[in-house]
C-alpha cells in the first residue's frame, strides 16, 4: 500500500451521485436492489482512495479491499430518473477488517432509501493473503 500524506486526519468521508437511469430498474421503473450495490460499490471505490487505496496505487501493490460482509436495510424505493446521493464513510476499524457506512439519500425529497454498511478485508493478490491493517489507520482514524 503506497504511503499518501494527503489521506485525511478525521475519518474519511465522501458524496457521491447517481441518477437512476434505465438499466437500474424493473418494468415498474423500480430500481433493482443489485443496483443500490452498484452504486455503493462506486461510492466505496472513491472513499478508498481517500484512505490511500486508489485504483492506480491498488494496480501497482496488487493490495485490494476486499468485501465480506454486506448488511443493507431497503427503506424506500428510488425510481427512474431519480438522482440519488450516496453518503459514504469509514465507520470502524479493527486489526484484520474495516466497515464503511453508507446511506443513500434521494435528492428531490431528502428521504433515505437504503442504509447500508460492507465489512473489507485488505488482500493481497495473486496470492489471496489476507494483510493486517496499517498500523497508522488506528491512530489516524479511531
Amino acid at each position: 500500500m503506497v504511503h499518501n500524506p494527503r489521506m485525511p486526519e478525521e475519518k474519511p468521508s465522501i458524496e457521491t451521485r447517481e441518477e437512476v437511469m434505465f438499466f437500474d430498474t424493473d418494468c415498474g421503473a423500480v430500481v433493482h436492489n443489485i443496483a443500490y450495490l452498484r452504486m455503493i460499490e462506486t461510492c466505496r471505490t472513491r472513499l478508498a482512495a481517500l484512505m490511500g487505496m486508489d485504483l492506480r496505487s491498488m494496480s501497482e501493490t496488487q493490495v485490494f479491499p476486499v468485501v465480506v460482509r454486506t448488511e443493507v436495510d431497503y427503506q424506500r424505493p428510488a425510481k427512474l430518473g431519480d438522482w440519488i446521493t450516496i453518503r459514504g464513510r469509514l465507520d470502524e476499524i479493527s486489526r484484520a477488517r474495516f466497515w464503511c457506512a453508507f446511506e443513500m439519500i434521494r435528492e428531490s425529497d431528502g428521504a433515505t432509501l437504503v442504509t447500508a454498511r460492507q465489512a473489507l478485508a485488505l488482500v493481497a493478490m495473486p496470492a489471496g493473503k489476507p494483510l493486517r491493517l496499517p498500523a497508522d489507520w488506528a491512530k489516524r482514524w479511531e
